[in-house]
């Protein structure tokens, strides 16, 4: 199987609110918990009780488009509110980072990384340190993981930031902007992934939901083509509209019916006729 891990902060972690946008189900989508990889459900990167919708479920389904009847792993290690300082080669989110990736590495190939962070160093002038420690902590990655040539997709921070709620504290984030920029043209196998006409929730820092689904698919044209993204994909709108029309499997089918039952939404008589007549159609 091949994986994918999760680096940075809220954004890649996923704040998007889970009701505005259609749910994504797919059997072979796995995510790493526990240490063990489970059928996939959002919040995916659930380091906060507020964890949501983020990039990395739409890459994973683009992914599977490409590649019918084969799995692919998440491994989320994004940790909200984190900065450039928390990812230092040494410091506990790396090394927890390391751990899950070497871990998944028993029983998966890690064939990409995607990154985004940058919103808790947009201000106070920490860009001037930033390029540093970035490029620091890609060659650690690559060194731990034996894998000098995997590919890192590197977003960009939102475009909105700087302007209301909790982004308005994000004052820099152009000058961080322009150092992602500079990291991925730069860097042997690193690919940029415009934020262009995203949108955010009301806080003004996280991205809303239905943009991190253009986002995620965003991050998978950069990995699957190897190059950068610089504006807004044409396919977009339609294929969210047409991820969200997606006629489940039965497996699928059966996982969503015990989610609402281990939710308390159906009854156990509900939920035991449904799975039957599941069980029952072709």
């Amino acid at each position: 199987m091949k994986s994918i891990l999760l680096l940075g902060q809220s954004n890649m972690a996923g704040r998007g609110f889970i009701e505005d946008v259609p749910p994504i189900y797919n059997e072979y989508i796995n995510m790493l918990r526990n240490g063990r990889w489970q059928m996939m459900a959002e919040p995916l990167n659930f380091d906060r009780h507020v964890s949501g919708v983020g990039p990395a479920v739409s890459f994973a389904q683009a992914w599977t488009e490409d590649h019918p009847g084969e799995s692919i792993g998440v491994i989320p290690c994004a940790e909200g509110g984190s900065s450039i300082d928390e990812w230092a080669i040494d410091g506990l989110l790396t090394r927890h980072a390391i751990s899950e990736a070497k871990f998944a590495m028993e029983t998966s190939e890690i064939v990409g990384i995607l990154w985004h962070q940058g919103e808790s160093d947009s201000y106070g002038e920490r860009y001037k340190t930033y390029e540093e420690k970035l490029l620091s902590l890609i060659s650690h990655f690559r060194n731990e993981l034996n894998a000098p040539d995997i590919p890192i997709m590197i977003g960009e921070l939102g475009h909105y930031l700087g302007e209301a709620g909790f982004g308005k504290s994000a004052v820099e984030y152009k000058q961080i902007n322009q150092i992602l920029s500079k990291v991925a043209h730069n860097e042997k196998n690193c690919y940029f992934v415009t934020s262009k006409g995203l949108t955010a929730n009301p806080d003004g820092i996280h991205i809303d939901a239905f943009s991190q689904r253009k986002f995620g698919l965003r991050y998978y044209e950069a990995f699957s083509r190897q190059k950068h993204v610089l504006d807004i994909l044409d396919i977009e709108h339609e294929w969210i509209e047409k991820v969200a029309k997606r006629e489940l499997t039965k497996n699928e089918r059966i996982f969503v019916q015990s989610t609402k039952f281990a939710l308390g939404q159906l009854s156990f008589e509900e939920f035991s006729m449904n799975i039957s007549n599941i069980n029952e159609s072709k």
